[in-house]
């Protein structure tokens, strides 16, 4: 799964810290004229757009990702229920070949419970497949048949890769390490001495102590919160994505050294290479760590207007949970079955917030991709935090069918991350392409939902400026429901702020437009994009049932 990491906010040092008064809880509903934001003006949307109007057609909105806490008190009221499923009857009742899958479905775990949590990358995965093929002796691809010189040459460049990989990921590891081992000792005496097993950064940086062991303890982790900008977050919320992040790069290490577990294999027990062996799996859709996929799905829809927490960019949406992505690289099996789900039960669009550099059965997402086109279904995708260019760097699952450039899916839009300042336009870690990335939205400082029922806190990546995306995209269909997923790309696309002004381009010190780095050369606009939307005739059957007027909402 790709994050943004832990260990590259450490490396930056943070210096947008001191633009921290713009990065207020909720900037990204903001705009530039109310708020001094590069915001999306979703609130001015709802105040002069939207508040008089009632939306015709509730969207569910599937968000494949590392799980979703179901009973968070800002995201169980919009979770999708299968009604035609009896909870924990062990009979799958609506025969759809998943049991009890009243909430959604996990697609990688075990049919006894287990969930896979950790795994592997899929540049390793790939290396030791083909390593028992070609050894580690030079080989000349001239002997070779067409398809094993095609394998050979995937195989030198996954090498390739994975040593690049590991040595920036030992350097992280390296500054990491003695924050790790520092850890433990210093969360058990801030819990000791607050009396509490939970705390944030913020109650931490009003806590005082008189013991000189108690305030090293707190400078250290005190530290970790302001550096990371996660102060709303708990300690368990932030050692573990800490740990994780440090375990995840410290396998990029011994990739070359050390073959991975079957992380998944091992607990869903499928035929992996049967792509049509998909009824696996279970029905724990908050899985191991749903820490990730509860940010990404109150970004769409947290309950609007309830004083709680943060109020998601669409009121009238049903989130659909399905669980594919591990910590570490989905597989591909698992993304082409959790949209095959999406799409059978009903789901008009798709957040998928994850991404890696390899696909070795891309054909079977592709299939899957066709058929959510086939069925007006749309995907958003998240363009990647490595601050590299896709246009010239994969970066799957992709739009392009069967790598083609030339061959897009008229159902997908990739999203970068941009930030509230004008510096920060695009985001320091986003990925870029003029060619593949749409748009750009925040996706910098984001806060949102996080496992806990009533928990919040801030995340960064491209992972976060996806939903935003999605949840546009849900509330434009909510009130016009007849847009094909072609014409509400196109809107999001048209109605986008162009923004000019130039800023660092991502990775580098070069000052660069955004309309350099995307499609559009813009940033979505929900007030934009809801008045266009207003004026374009849907291109998509609607039942033969009279469709529901748009009234005005009584005062």
């Amino acid at each position: 799964m790709k994050k943004i990491s832990i260990g590259f906010l450490l490396m930056l040092c943070i210096s947008n810290l001191a633009m921290s008064q713009q990065y207020y809880k909720g900037w990204h509903h903001g705009d530039l004229d109310s708020n001094a934001v590069y915001g999306t003006s979703t609130e001015r949307a709802y105040k002069e757009l939207i508040k008089n109007t009632q939306p015709r057609k509730k969207i569910i909105v599937a968000v494949i990702d590392s799980g979703i806490d179901t009973v968070h008190e800002d995201l169980k009221p919009v979770l999708w229920v299968n009604k035609k499923e009896i909870p924990n009857n062990g009979i799958d009742d609506d025969k759809n070949g998943y049991k009890d899958d009243v909430h959604g479905w996990n697609f990688i775990g075990g049919k006894d419970g287990r969930n896979v949590g950790k795994d592997s990358y899929e540049g390793a995965r790939i290396y030791y497949q083909l390593k028992k093929l070609f050894g580690t002796d030079s080989i000349n691809e001239k002997n070779l048949d067409e398809e094993k010189a095609v394998q050979y040459r995937l195989y030198k460049k996954v090498a390739a890769v994975l040593e690049s990989q590991a040595k920036e990921a030992s350097m992280y590891v390296m500054i990491l390490k003695d924050i790790v081992v520092k850890i433990p000792a210093a969360d058990s005496l801030i819990k000791t001495a607050i009396s509490k097993s939970s705390y944030t950064g913020d109650e931490l940086q009003n806590f005082k102590s008189n013991d000189p062991q108690v305030s090293k303890a707190r400078a250290t982790m005190l530290g970790i919160f302001q550096q990371t900008r996660q102060m709303e977050s708990t300690n368990q919320a932030l050692i573990g994505e800490l740990m994780q992040f440090y375990e995840g790069e410290k396998s990029k290490v011994d990739a070359l050294e050390k073959e991975p577990p079957h992380y998944r294999q091992d607990i869903v027990k499928d035929n992996y290479d049967d792509p049509n062996d998909k009824y696996y799996g279970n029905n724990d859709v908050m899985g191991t760590d749903a820490s990730h996929g509860t940010h990404v799905a109150g970004i769409i829809g947290a309950v609007r207007g309830n004083e709680k927490g943060i109020d998601g960019i669409a009121n009238h949406v049903q989130i659909m949970p399905i669980r594919a992505v591990p910590d570490g690289d989905e597989h591909d099996k698992d993304i082409a079955n959790a949209i095959r789900y999406a799409v059978d039960n009903g789901a008009l669009v798709v957040n998928m917030s994850f991404g890696k550099s390899f696909s070795p059965q891309k054909k079977w997402v592709d299939d899957a991709v066709k058929y959510a086109e086939s069925k007006g279904v749309l995907l958003v995708h998240a363009a990647g935090n490595d601050a590299k260019n896709i246009d010239v760097e994969d970066n799957f699952p992709s739009r392009n069918f069967n790598n083609d450039t030339l061959k897009v899916f008229s159902n997908w839009i990739t999203v970068g991350a941009s930030g509230a300042v004008a510096n920060e336009i695009a985001a320091s870690f986003s990925n870029y392409g003029k060619r593949e990335v749409n748009v750009f939205a925040p996706g910098v400082k984001i806060y949102s939902t996080i496992p806990g029922g009533n928990t919040y806190g801030d995340k960064d990546g491209t992972s976060m400026a996806t939903p935003v995306v999605a949840g546009i995209a849900a509330l434009l269909l909510s009130y016009y429901p007849a847009l094909s997923p072609k014409q509400v790309i196109e809107v999001l696309e048209k109605s986008s702020k162009k923004i000019e002004t130039s800023f660092p381009k991502p990775g580098t010190d070069e000052k660069v437009m955004l309309s350099e780095l995307s499609i559009s050369g813009a940033i979505v606009n929900t007030y934009e994009a809801f008045k266009m939307a207003s004026s374009i005739k849907g291109e998509r059957k609607l039942p033969t049932t009279p469709a529901v007027p748009l009234k005005k909402k009584k005062n």
